[in-house]
């Protein structure tokens, strides 16, 4: 199994993972143009897809949706109310819903969801295993909860958000306190530290390589972000919202990777 980030930040999140036989696409956040780009630059073919999992219903996660289904004939995953939610916006399709904290499988995929504190109406994180491979992914969560841990607890690869620097959103002009207080809330996003402090509690488990992810772009940086979390598990990137990263071949800046680019599970 192997997973990689076509694009994170607020201008658009999704990602796929990839155990061979399954594919899966996680989130729409980026436009379906870019979404189809960045498949075929990561050597995935769009119509290989076996489903899209949302993990809330926020623009910058489902904005490239109701395009996409017009040439995707897949099933769209996700909970009830982010169903409802999304649902007009993306007029016919199949859906395949599942409750909050329920495990569903595809052709030898399993996918475990668990609930994450954020201002969405029903959101999730996911946990994927493929035979021995582990993958958790946490997006969007105002803090770390008991769940959160408990779920990820175990995996051996983690896409998480670390959103913001305490101090650059501290020191931020260009945004409003209230909107400061929003994304540093029980229901906003997560900082660096918090994120590391979830990467910590998790290393002794087996967590070895840490993808970072929905860097602000005035109130975070990559070396930032970086310095954080580094040194508490062998292998640590941040992901681009500009350019996919992952297992694709080619040069590793676009995605600040501290590790190689061959593979996330190799």
């Amino acid at each position: 199994m192997r997973f990689a980030v076509l694009g994170s930040g607020s201008g658009g999140n999704a990602a796929v993972v990839d155990t061979g036989k399954t594919r899966v696409l996680v989130d729409a956040g980026l436009s379906a143009r870019q979404i189809l780009r960045r498949l075929e630059m990561m050597g995935i073919s769009p119509a290989s897809l076996d489903g899209i999992l949302l993990t809330h219903e926020h623009g910058d996660h489902v904005r490239g949706l109701r395009v996409l289904m017009k040439s995707l004939a897949v099933p769209i995953y996700a909970t009830p109310m982010t169903r409802e939610v999304v649902r007009e916006q993306v007029g016919a399709a199949s859906w395949k819903i599942f409750e909050s904290g329920a495990g569903f499988s595809l052709d030898g995929l399993t996918i475990e969801s668990f609930a994450v504190p954020h201002d969405a109406v029903e959101p999730v994180g996911f946990v994927f295993r493929s035979e021995e491979r582990s993958f958790g992914l946490v997006s969007d969560s105002g803090h770390v909860t008991s769940r959160v841990t408990d779920a990820l607890r175990g995996v051996e690869a983690l896409f998480v958000e670390a959103n913001y620097d305490d101090g650059l959103l501290e020191a931020d002009t260009r945004r409003p306190w209230s909107t400061k207080q929003r994304i540093a809330s029980r229901h906003g996003h997560l900082s660096n530290a918090q994120a590391a402090a979830l990467v910590a509690e998790l290393a002794p488990d087996g967590l070895r390589r840490v993808v970072l992810g929905h860097l602000s772009r005035d109130c975070n940086t990559a070396e930032v972000a970086l310095a954080a979390v580094r040194g508490a598990v062998p292998e640590v990137a941040c992901a681009s919202q500009d350019e996919p990263c992952g297992w694709h071949e080619g040069p590793a800046a676009p995605c600040d990777l501290a590790f190689g680019t061959d593979e996330l599970f190799g």
